[in-house]
């Protein structure tokens, strides 16, 4: 689940706790963990519910003014109103996991086989190793020059570096991505 940057700091400080989304059917489920920038936020509770339902006061717990604020937003989009309740989880275990940059063999062997595992499962070759060396040859250049220098589409190809990003190797950038201090040591070993 994406949330505006405004709204981040609130989250870690646990005053923001609901977010209001229009979405055809829900896309949060109770129970599930989502990251953010500030760490992880697990999710509650997801309720459908009518725009005259939302009361200033759920207003406020998702970080507006003002419920006119609140309405206004929902206003722009289309598809049935969605209340998520959440909490902030804690810290992004991902952040610990890619600054540590002294793998052992055992380690080494893992990554070596997830990333076989996503080689194997690819309709198309082998990309796993190519997209980090074009990470770690050209860091912080768009999703979109990236996929397009392997003839991908963007979206497939995000979705792709998630992946790397789930096991430590990269780091998101305002722009583009880098590999991480885990990324670069794995790297090496290749």
């Amino acid at each position: 689940m994406l949330f505006p940057s405004r709204f981040l700091e609130a989250i870690a400080d646990g005053s923001v706790t609901l977010a209001f989304r229009r979405w055809k059917s829900a896309r949060a489920k109770v129970g599930s963990r989502h990251h953010s920038p500030v760490g992880l936020v697990e999710i509650d509770a997801v309720d459908l519910v009518e725009l005259a339902d939302i009361s200033v006061e759920d207003a406020r717990n998702a970080g507006y003014e003002s419920l006119d604020e609140l309405l206004e937003w929902l206003s722009g989009r289309g598809g049935p109103v969605h209340r998520v309740a959440f909490h902030f989880a804690g810290p992004d275990p991902r952040i610990e996991l890619r600054n540590r940059s002294d793998l052992d063999a055992v380690e080494i062997d893992e990554i070596k086989a997830r990333l076989a595992g996503f080689d194997r499962a690819s309709e198309d070759a082998p990309w796993t190793a190519a997209v980090l060396e074009m990470i770690r040859d050209r860091p912080g250049v768009r999703a979109a020059d990236l996929a397009a220098s392997f003839g991908r589409e963007t979206l497939p190809f995000k979705r792709d570096v998630r992946r790397l990003k789930e096991l430590g190797l990269t780091e998101s950038l305002e722009v583009g991505y880098r590999l991480s201090p885990r990324g670069r040591a794995f790297l090496e070993t290749l």
